[in-house]
């Protein structure tokens, strides 16, 4: 099979094609034929030497892959053999043409749904859906979603609109800013923009929820606009470092700092399971903005890193 390694730490450049043999599902394991892989800006940091995780070369970066179940090992049920399926790799493996994943991990699609768009949902989905849960935007609250045109962002715009709030979008540029309106986000700001923090309270005055994928000068910007009672919750650093908020200062202000807990795997499969229903039932949808062949993959990390990118990047594979 074609597989992308990354055989050492580096810029995009490192990630290169190469034919790999095929795996064997073990005990307890399934056989994927991917269709669709996920990229993930964490994943550039991987490939970096750099940010929250580490991973040692070589390897098969890729963690979230959507396809057909082609074998299953020992102890497996042979009906799944056919069934369209996403699933996490474990942290790797998942820039590959097959994949041997546990079954208990597998998580089907439901029929009226495209697996790119499970795919997308697969990480992003139940990012977004544990962080609505954790902040519970309420009608007309005044809710601030930073990186709005990105993966999570995207979806948190839709599930802050749907739940009657004023979605306030933060993104770099009008293309994105666009894309954010086009979801349901009402007041438009470049966080570019030295005075963006500004803008967003002459526009709405003060916020009741900050979604801070950014971090750092962002981040710090936006807790100061929370007004007491205001609920801020921290899901990235694409910034390069978290915001850095003193629990002091916040609760100086009546500002919640919510920190959800890593989820167990029961609760990762049930808010996947969530974010792929409301899918289905046509509530949510990810915005998948770029598709790479496989053997692109390291061009799709360079969009990513770019900022060019808006919403969900794909491999194609299959």
């Amino acid at each position: 099979m074609q597989a992308v390694w990354m055989k050492e730490f580096g810029g995009p450049e490192v990630l290169v094609p190469a034919e790999t043999p095929d795996p064997r599902p073990g005990p307890g394991q399934v056989l994927i034929d991917v269709v669709f892989a996920s990229v993930t800006f964490v994943e550039t940091q991987i490939r970096a030497g750099t940010g929250p995780m580490r991973a040692e070369p070589p390897l098969i970066p890729g963690n979230g892959v959507g396809g057909t179940v082609a074998a299953v090992g020992a102890g497996v049920d042979g009906s799944l053999v056919g069934r369209r399926v996403v699933s996490t790799t474990g942290g790797s493996g998942g820039y590959a043409e097959r994949v041997a994943v546990p079954a208990a991990g597998l998580i089907e699609v439901p029929d009226s749904l495209g697996l790119d768009i499970a795919v997308a949902l697969l990480a992003d989905g139940r990012t977004a859906v544990m962080l609505a849960e954790a902040a519970a935007p309420a009608a007309g609250e005044r809710v601030l979603v930073e990186a709005a045109a990105g993966g999570v962002g995207t979806l948190l715009v839709q599930l802050a609109h749907a739940a009657g709030a004023t979605v306030v979008a933060a993104a770099g540029g009008p293309r994105k800013l666009d894309v954010a309106r086009r979801l349901g986000a009402r007041v438009l700001v470049d966080y570019r923009s030295p005075d963006w923090a500004d803008q967003v309270r002459a526009a709405v005055r003060g916020l009741d929820v900050v979604f801070d994928g950014v971090g750092g000068a962002i981040g710090r910007g936006a807790f100061d606009l929370l007004d007491r009672g205001g609920r801020m919750v921290s899901y990235g650093l694409a910034s390069g470092e978290w915001a850095g908020i003193p629990a002091e200062a916040a609760a100086a202000r009546g500002v919640r700092l919510l920190s959800p807990e890593r989820p167990s795997p029961e609760r990762m499969r049930a808010l996947t399971e969530t974010a792929l229903a409301e899918a289905a039932a046509g509530r949510l949808g990810p915005v998948i903005g770029q598709r790479f062949p496989l053997a692109r993959a390291a061009d799709a990390h360079a969009a990513i890193e770019s900022r060019a990118t808006v919403g969900k990047t794909l491999l194609e594979v299959g």
